[in-house]
């Protein structure tokens, strides 16, 4: 590669980073919450079960999400072609990398001596904290100031918490 491919390369690279979009983690991680909320009654291996429920949920949801973007580029007569449909799979890949934070919270939780109702607090902390960190990470990337990002990070939290209560009152 010479010095200018380099070049071409690393300014392709940065200009993707700027358009990153952080609203499918932000919405990744509220599913993964609700997935962990949805649980309920899990079976001889409720821990394998829930790993498995939150990334396969991820992965159907990115697929949905890539459908309908490949749909609206097709109803807006845009041409679908490999680099529209690899661009759609990269934007909404942020769903499915939500899910794996609380899946990690889930298989690691044996080591931290925590029963399965211990397990689902966790990832559900984790969905959370995923959930607020996403929607920092979008607002200070695109320039907010800090009244704006604090007012982002207390929306997503208060609908964490929310999704928090949902899970008190189900099994209360």
């Amino acid at each position: 590669m010479t010095r200018t491919d380099h070049a071409t390369t690393r300014a392709d690279t940065a200009a993707r980073v700027a358009r990153t979009d952080y609203t499918g983690g932000v919405y990744g991680s509220m599913l993964a919450a609700s997935v962990v909320i949805g649980a309920g009654a899990l079976g001889s291996s409720p821990r394998l079960q829930l790993m498995l429920l939150l990334l396969l949920t991820g992965l159907v949801y990115w697929i949905a999400h890539v459908h309908a973007q490949l749909f609206g580029a097709r109803l807006a007569r845009r041409r679908l072609d490999r680099h529209a449909v690899l661009h759609a799979c990269r934007d909404e890949w942020p769903i499915v990398k939500a899910a794996v934070p609380p899946a990690a919270a889930v298989a690691v939780s044996p080591l931290l001596g925590l029963d399965v109702q211990g397990t689902v607090w966790l990832a559900l902390a984790v969905a959370v904290a995923g959930q607020v960190g996403w929607s920092v990470a979008a607002a200070r990337r695109s320039g907010a100031s800090w009244r704006l990002v604090a007012a982002t990070a207390s929306v997503n939290l208060l609908l964490g918490l929310l999704i928090v209560s949902f899970k008190f009152v189900l099994t209360h």
